[in-house]
């Protein structure tokens, strides 16, 4: 062993008053959480460090037993987050610490995507003066909506300024030089060289380090275990050991949430195809079988959570799971992406791709087709996803979601035309029993993800399945192309979306495969 190996109590220890550090991790996947555990138990035993600002390109750990960033949800321990997404999950368990401080304004902070927060690390590391992007124009990213602040705290000190270069409107995040990076890594030699055997994801490791080794910071990487010097192969060398300074050995991480140790995550292993779970007949396959139908064959599509997740499972029922090579914001490129606990994570992945490689192929628009889901859409086509007044942990925040749709092509969002209706499914058609208890339809989102406005400007080919009907976003707003067998176009569309949905006059009926608890036949 070296000098490089201690203790996550002298890790933390390492960390000054002020300083901002940068956490690699992905909810419960690759999570740092030995380390972060051992800063909030040092702040609470000792009072240091005291006001930190962390910056997580994604969330850091979730709600089911990996706390992550609540670890340091502490009053004068943190003063500042900005984060690409925040731990998120249903109602019924309670508010995550981090949440708890946002809502009551304890702390200043924000919700950057993904991508632009890797992009600032990137910047930042080469010395250049900050990110200068047109991702998030007109969304709450842009100055004229929100600026990123996701209370009043962060209102008053701004990260974001809308500025003119060449002729057009930028967004410009000035650089936010890091002092402190916290990684994830399987294993270390005694150098401080990582590899990422039994990770999803290597994520952002790499320009994390860089960012931090570039100007004078402290460099501190979580592992499983350590090695000889020298017994790595320089291949599977992710971060080389010269940007390390400190390893913490933490032999019991979780490789992700729930999940101890799975070698089909890591690629370690192919599951064979029959093993993965078919999507249960219900209606949320009905709409995500409708989604699939905007696939082709040898289309790479980016694929987001939520009812979007079963589209894979539906090309396996009907045979066609190679057909489409999928990518998800974490860096899985291929193979099978996972549901539930794993979302983020893939099995018989082609390959991994560092996730600010990623992001750059999302924002560039590099891919056929994007397969998202939607909490509300307003009148406009704009779609939230990000924000939740009354129960704001029920979401992450954006994540790669602007990033994603940005300059997509083609963005296919998926979800249920109201919230709470009761509905009831046969093999003749989809029939709405009672209506919602809430609105999805509205007539001006809480908080804009997307933008309908911007996308129709641009010439995006955006569309919105439902239950009811597949709805296309146009000029003149939010028009019904197809109908659900089953559904009143005029009672349970446009009078229950308060006439911000139309039905055009030549919509036709959807194919009633789509609702029997059979393969559909669909060919991409």
């Amino acid at each position: 062993m070296t000098d490089k190996v201690i203790t996550a109590e002298q890790a933390a220890a390492r960390i000054p008053d002020g300083a901002v550090v940068t956490v690699s991790s992905s909810s419960g996947l690759g999570c740092p959480d030995a380390v972060l555990a051992a800063i909030g138990a040092r702040f609470a035993a000792h009072g240091h460090p005291r006001n930190l600002t962390t910056l997580h390109p994604i969330a850091a750990g979730d709600m089911y037993g990996v706390k992550g960033i609540d670890h340091i949800a502490q009053d004068g321990l943190l003063s500042r987050v900005i984060a690409g997404s925040y731990p998120s999950g249903p109602s019924s368990l309670p508010m995550p610490a981090i949440w708890q401080m946002i809502e009551d304004n304890r702390i200043a902070a924000y919700n950057v995507p993904s991508g632009i927060l890797f992009d600032m690390h990137r910047d930042v590391a080469a010395r250049r003066p900050g990110v200068l992007t047109r991702i998030g124009l007109d969304t709450f990213v842009d100055p004229v909506r929100d600026g990123c602040a996701m209370n009043a705290r962060a209102a008053e000190d701004p990260i974001v300024a809308r500025v003119k270069f060449g002729g057009q409107t930028w967004l410009h995040f000035p650089n936010i030089v890091p002092d402190v990076a916290i990684l994830r890594a399987t294993t270390a030699d005694t150098h401080g060289n990582l590899t990422y055997e039994h990770e999803g994801a290597t994520l952002g490791n790499l320009d994390q380090a860089i960012a931090v080794r570039n100007h004078g910071g402290i460099v501190i990487a979580q592992v499983k275990r350590v090695t000889a010097r020298g017994s790595l192969r320089p291949h599977d060398v992710r971060v080389p050991g010269h940007l390390i300074d400190a390893i913490v050995v933490a032999p019991n991480q979780m490789q992700t949430t729930q999940t101890p140790h799975d070698p089909a995550i890591s690629g370690e292993i192919m599951r064979p195809w029959d093993s993965f779970d078919l999507a249960a007949h219900g209606i949320d396959k009905v709409i995500a079988r409708r989604a699939a139908m905007e696939l082709k064959c040898g289309d790479t599509a980016n694929l987001g959570f939520g009812i979007s997740a079963l589209i894979p499972r539906i090309l396996l029922e009907e045979g066609q799971e190679r057909a489409v090579t999928w990518a998800i914001e974490q860096g899985a490129v291929g193979g099978m992406p996972l549901t539930g606990f794993a979302f983020g994570c893939a099995s018989n992945a082609d390959a991994f791709v560092p996730a600010p490689n990623q992001f750059t192929f999302f924002q560039g628009g590099g891919f056929d087709r994007s397969f998202l889901s939607f909490m509300e859409v307003d009148v406009e086509g704009n779609v939230n996803v990000s924000r939740l007044a009354r129960k704001p942990w029920l979401t992450a925040g954006c994540g790669g979601f602007v990033d994603i749709t940005a300059n997509a092509r083609r963005i296919i969002f998926s979800g249920f035309f109201e919230a709470g209706a009761e509905l009831r499914l046969s093999d003749d058609g989809i029939t709405v029993v009672s209506p919602g208890k809430f609105p999805k339809m509205v007539e001006r989102v809480e908080h804009v993800t997307f933008s309908g406005k911007r996308a129709v400007e641009t010439g995006q080919d955006v569309i919105y399945v439902t239950e009811r009907c597949v709805i296309r976003l146009t000029g003149a707003g939010l028009i019904a192309t197809e109908i659900m067998p089953g559904i009143d176009p005029e009672k349970d569309i446009v009078d229950a979306s308060q006439g911000r949905v139309t039905v055009a006059p030549d919509a036709r009926t959807m194919d009633r495969a789509l609702l029997r608890d059979m393969p559909m036949g669909l060919a991409p």
